[in-house]
């Protein structure tokens, strides 16, 4: 496979092709008939998806570094280029979104009956604008694609959405938005020094991790990107808008709101936090705030869910719940606590977004989400009751299944460096089967009392299709996670290294008396640099 990939020049133009071939797509779906758009969007995802399987192989899983980059310049008096790469994080989240994409679009051909070519667009838009975050390198275009993904959400939920849509996009948008700027000003503040210092106008994420950073100005560039990502995750106590997004949007916008949406804002605390901020990110009321923040993310809202009567309510409150390992997992700064935080993301993005299509799919049936209202459906529709079991261990955790690997090597990292908040946090796991599980029991296995309930047919063909490969997914990672874990560990390591040089750089300024900026480029491991840096 690897030499048919080269004989075709695969990476020269395959990340390139992620991007663009959605917007021809959307191209495509708005010129098709409307009946026939679902269709041709369905295909195009697909096609996606499929070039990007490619990535596995000709990604280099020893490497760290990026790979399969290519830059032109763009806006030349910025020092703008459009300029793309993957590594071994991005590189799992674009699989992510290209393999829940098509699956998100095929999961809405009985639920979306209007506007249906303006929708599918969108969701394409969509896609472009994701994969654009998690391939961009250079820091201006990652900020139009960061900001292009917020319009076709605004509108899937404004339009498609529930009674409250309005309120629920509007919500979105504007927690979203605010505090996307002030990482916009962050971003200037970055682009003014480096032009200032490195003689050049430029926004290249090599070329910013030159630019030397005093620990306060660290710590203010800092706070304002972590906010900008915190809102995306949601971090608790900005969690209060996804709730609303989750219940009032259509079910293929909860799927990819779900699945690879708040990815983003985890994946900004890895690929911009740490590299470009290491000492701030080892500080030690940061590292406090953060950790205890996620646990809190984690408690709280699996608290919250166990009450909830809406099921998509207490699925979205769940997510908080995730989220907040992931956000343990980064923040404990060790490799098991970064790749069990990069294994959450992936698990979740499929076992949640499963859960949502089961609960859109049970809504087409009853019009319904209220627990209430169900009951002894496993007798009616076992294959239903089959996968929505199978999903929602795998959402609490169940040893052989993806959630267990990512929760256990977050806990784990944790426990490394911060063992009183790892094993608060491992209550979390208790509390998952604490909500999730009643739920199950309530709507699948108590008595089928509601005439209404033995009329609910089984999981169709297409279902089956759509839920298949999630739950395998789920299963396959479960119990051979390594293919995984070995290409993300080279890049893991490249992000703790340049955090640990900053540390062995403070360290060597505090020696040798002074203060001075902490320059993330400089190499922990060499000393004579470090000393002709210092005056030494």
């Amino acid at each position: 496979m690897t030499g048919l990939l080269e004989s075709i020049g695969y990476s020269d133009w395959a990340l390139h092709a992620l991007i663009w071939l959605p917007i021809l797509g959307m191209g495509l779906v708005l010129w098709a008939e409307e009946r026939r758009a679902k269709h041709v969007a369905l295909w195009c995802s697909l096609a996606v998806f499929g070039l990007s399987l490619g990535l596995w192989w000709a990604f280099d899983g020893t490497s760290g570094e990026i790979q399969l980059g290519s830059s032109v310049p763009w806006i030349d008096a910025w020092g703008v280029s459009y300029s793309l790469g993957v590594d071994g994080i991005s590189l799992f989240m674009v699989l992510l979104t290209t393999f829940t994409t098509p699956l998100a679009v095929l999961g809405s051909f009985n639920y979306i009956k209007k506007r249906e070519r303006a929708f599918y667009a969108l969701m394409l838009l969509l896609e472009a604008g994701v994969v654009g975050v998690f391939v961009a390198t250079d820091l201006f275009l990652f900020y139009i694609f960061f900001e292009l993904t917020l319009v076709p959400m605004y509108f899937i939920v404004g339009i498609w959405g529930g009674e409250r849509r309005i309120y629920a996009a509007i919500k979105f948008f504007l927690y979203t938005a605010f505090g996307s700027l002030l990482m916009l000003v962050g971003i200037l503040y970055l682009f003014y020094k480096a032009k200032l210092l490195l003689g050049f106008p430029t926004f290249a994420f090599a070329d910013l991790l030159r630019v030397p950073l005093t620990t306060s100005e660290q710590l203010w560039l800092f706070s304002a990107f972590a906010l900008a990502f915190s809102v995306k995750v949601p971090v608790f106590p900005f969690h209060t808008w996804l709730p609303d997004a989750h219940v009032e949007a259509p079910t293929p916008g909860s799927v990819i709101l779900a699945a690879v949406l708040l990815k983003m804002g985890t994946y900004g605390f890895l690929r911009f936090l740490l590299p470009f901020f290491p000492a701030a990110a080892q500080h030690p009321t940061v590292i406090t705030t953060m950790l205890v923040l996620g646990v809190i993310g984690i408690l709280y809202t699996a608290w919250v869910a166990a009450v909830q009567p809406d099921a998509k309510k207490l699925v979205a409150y769940t997510s908080v719940a995730h989220m907040g390992f992931v956000v343990l997992g980064i923040f404990a700064l060790t490799v098991n606590g970064l790749q069990g935080g990069l294994v959450v993301m992936i698990s979740h993005g499929v076992s949640t977004g499963a859960l949502f299509l089961l609960l859109g799919m049970l809504y087409e049936r009853r019009h319904t989400r209220e627990i209430e209202s169900f009951g002894g459906l496993a007798r009616v529709a076992p294959w239903f009751a089959t996968a929505f079991v199978i999903t929602a261990l795998a959402s609490i955790g169940l040893p052989g299944t993806s959630g267990f690997v990512g929760e256990f090597l977050a806990l784990l990292g944790t426990f490394e460096t911060h063992r009183t908040l790892a094993v608060i946090a491992t209550l979390g796991v208790i509390f998952a089967a604490y909500y999730m599980l009643p739920m199950v029991q309530k709507v699948f296995f108590n008595e089928l009392d509601k005439p209404s309930n033995r009329e609910i047919p089984d999981l169709t063909g297409r279902e089956k299709l759509i839920l298949a490969p999630m739950v395998a997914a789920m299963i396959v990672i479960g119990w051979y996670p390594t293919p995984i874990l070995s290409r993300m560990e080279p890049s893991v390591r490249v992000v703790l290294e340049r955090v640990e040089g900053a540390s062995a750089a403070d360290a060597s300024a505090s020696t040798g008396g002074g203060a001075r900026a902490v320059d993330v480029a400089a190499p922990a491991e060499d000393p004579e640099q470090i000393q002709a840096q210092e005056g030494l």
